[in-house]
């Protein structure tokens, strides 16, 4: 049986988008950004509908509205900007609107010279319903004269009162007074995760402090990181990103290249955490102790840098956590703890936990405690090591309860697996993620991936973090493309995505060095400690710091979701655009994706999307090169050389107006 007035109500609301998973999951924002909603909105017979998009903050009890608007097709549109950080909740209404039925019959019978003078009785009578709903004493008084002139003239001049009826000023007070007795309520709150703006735009620098030291002999420290902040600001990242800092296990330590055989020297990998010094809530002593991290951290936010730590859910076999809790592994008949494989590959320094064991809610609490005792010491930005190995139920609690306390943090999902895997991570919960870029080299290649990345529904709640490299992957067109390639790599991981990070010194420095055929980096920081001289005259210093610098001074390329694909004659060549809302900040980039060969073609400017006349000159300034031209027209070529520069960044400038001899451009 239809609950009272169900059956009385006429509106149909369906296809709502943005909408994951049927409301499972929300979507994700930042601070300043829209919410579009969109949605089919109908009902029976030819009566008018109107349509409210409804929101508030989470914390909040009361909703706000905003009027819809109507596209085509029975779709409409309504959209609100999130201002805080947290949770905002978002649904729809729709409902037959009787006095928009009413106009629009109006204006029907009028022009088939049909009478309407009993019409107006009709309209009279839904002014004064809503009259008796209006709350402010001058709106009533507006109604009550609407009212009243109606009455007067209806009868008298029907053209004069039709034109009274359809004013604006009476539709808005109608609409602000609506009747809603009959609405449809959509059945589903949606939610929208707002995070802070780093969550969108971000730059992020690994190094392993152990490798800092200024000298090639001893472990680097907190201290030695902090005589490095100076120059990484000035490089222009805002985000330095440090592998484990915890204890490293002597057990089946890895040694050189990830031998299984280590020698009394090698420091093994950070990522085996946990020795007799403790686990996961402590540092390893050669870095330095606690007071020092929190020196680091403070001294780092001064240089406008956040700390961010990789919080990697695994032991060693010397952690403590093998003999306090043996329920949270995985044991072998014979006795043995099962460590992490991904055959053929082994890691037998490093033992997973074991997620099925009948004490999940004491491990659960626990990996919980880890993330609430480093955010205490400072840490508002976690790397996530390989959380695909992980349930997903786990990270949706998790991120759920920190985000509950500490709706700041942040935490980036490295996980290099399956799309549909890496896609249900980031509905989950997770900020921001690694990607497929890493291994898209040609032109469609990128469209393809990039595409997807931003217009289609996954843009709602996977933000895309590019990285051309990192400790564990070297591709192979770094491997084999030379200087240039590192130049093209970051210029594109840099312009195409709004987050984007390196693998820092080996970056800065073009190592290209790899385990023969493999993706690995040869004597791999991961198993030793590296010296690096980054004064060397390969270094990238210089020109990282250039595209960084254009990044911060240019908000067009501090989204992703603006990414627009331009036509070009050349299929080495790969060129697109990003512009803010406005128009008033427009960037055109074109990289050569051959690092071996000059390559040149014409690319096609849609001047008319992007406000510039036709026929009207327009300016062009590559930032990269600081030259200057002025073009007119859709098509321009554009030369590239690998050995010079692989690419330009181009910033342009319409011209406005035009006072005696000058032009001037914005």
């Amino acid at each position: 049986m239809l609950l009272f007035n169900e059956g009385r109500k006429r509106v149909v609301i369906e296809n709502v988008k943005p909408e994951i998973n049927c409301g499972d999951f929300p979507i994700k924002r930042v601070v300043g950004e829209k919410v579009v909603v969109q949605a089919d909105i109908f009902s029976d017979s030819h009566d008018v509908v109107s349509a409210r998009l409804l929101y508030r903050k989470s914390t909040e009890p009361d909703w706000k509205e905003v009027e819809m608007r109507y596209l085509e097709n029975d779709r409409w549109e309504g959209e609100f900007v999130v201002k805080h950080v947290g949770t905002y909740r978002y649904t729809l209404i729709g409902m037959v609107n009787h006095f928009k039925t009413w106009q629009q019959d109006l204006q029907k019978k009028l022009g088939a010279n049909q009478d309407i003078k009993a019409d107006m009785g009709i309209g009279i009578d839904y002014i004064n319903k809503a009259l008796e709903r209006a709350e402010i004493e001058s709106d009533k008084e507006m109604l009550r004269e609407f009212g009243k002139v109606l009455k007067e003239i209806g009868s008298v001049d029907v053209e004069r009162a039709v034109s009274v009826a359809l004013s604006e000023e009476l539709t808005s007070l109608m609409e602000k007074y609506s009747e809603r007795q009959f609405v449809t309520i959509y059945e589903k709150e949606l939610e929208v995760v707002v995070d802070r703006k780093k969550a969108l735009f971000s730059t992020w620098y690994e190094l392993f402090p152990r490798s800092c030291s200024s000298t090639p002999v001893e472990h680097g420290t907190f201290k030695d990181c902090e005589k490095l902040l100076p120059e990484l600001m000035k490089m222009g990242f805002d985000l330095l990103y440090l592998p484990p800092i915890n204890p490293i296990g002597r057990t089946n330590r890895k040694g050189k290249n990830n031998s299984p055989i280590s020698g009394p020297d090698d420091p093994g990998t950070p990522w085996a955490i946990g020795s007799e010094e403790g686990g996961h809530k402590a540092i390893h002593s050669q870095l330095g102790t606690f007071e020092d991290l929190e020196r680091l951290v403070n001294k780092a936010r001064e240089y406008g840098i956040e700390i961010a730590l990789d919080l990697a859910f695994q032991c060693s076999p010397d952690h403590p956590y093998l003999k306090e809790h043996p329920e949270w592994f995985r044991w072998r008949p014979d006795g043995t703890v099962h460590y992490a494989e991904n055959p053929p590959k082994k890691y037998e320094d490093v033992i997973p936990f074991f997620f099925e064991t009948e004490n999940w809610q004491g491990l659960w609490e626990e990996l919980k405690s880890i993330v609430y005792f480093w955010i205490d010491k400072g840490i508002r930005i976690f790397r996530v090591d390989n959380p695909h190995t992980k349930p997903f139920k786990f990270w949706e609690w998790l991120i759920r309860e920190v985000k509950k306390d500490y709706p700041d943090v942040i935490f980036l999902s490295e996980a290099f697996t399956r799309p549909k895997v890496m896609y249900q991570l980031a509905k989950v919960g997770f900020t921001q993620s690694y990607t497929y870029y890493t291994w898209r080299n040609t032109k469609k290649e990128l469209i393809e991936y990039l595409t997807e990345l931003t217009q289609t529904d996954v843009k709602e709640y996977f933000r895309p973090n590019f990285w051309p490299n990192t400790p564990d992957i070297l591709p192979e067109y770094l491997q084999y493309g030379g200087r240039p390639a590192f130049i093209i790599r970051l210029v594109l991981a840099a312009t195409l995505s709004s987050n984007y990070g390196i693998y820092g010194p080996a970056y800065e420095l073009c190592v290209n060095k790899a385990i023969p055929g493999k993706e690995e980096y040869l004597n791999s920081e991961k198993y030793e400690i590296k010296y690096w001289d980054k004064n060397r005259p390969e270094n990238l210093k210089e020109f990282i710091a250039r595209v960084n610098k254009i990044r911060r001074e240019n908000p067009s390329l501090q989204t992703t979701w603006n990414l627009r694909f331009y036509e070009n004659d050349n299929e080495n060549m790969i060129c697109y655009g990003k512009a803010t809302e406005d128009l008033s900040n427009i960037i055109l980039v074109v990289v050569n994706l051959d690092p071996f060969h000059t390559q040149s073609g014409w690319l096609r400017v849609p001047i008319e999307e992007l406000g510039i006349e036709l026929g009207q000159p327009y300016l062009v300034h590559d930032l990269l090169g600081d030259d200057k031209y002025i073009w007119q027209g859709e098509w321009n070529y554009v030369e590239l050389d690998p050995n010079i520069i692989p690419a330009r960044i181009f910033k342009l400038k319409r011209r406005m107006r035009r006072e005696k001899d000058f032009d001037y451009f914005m």
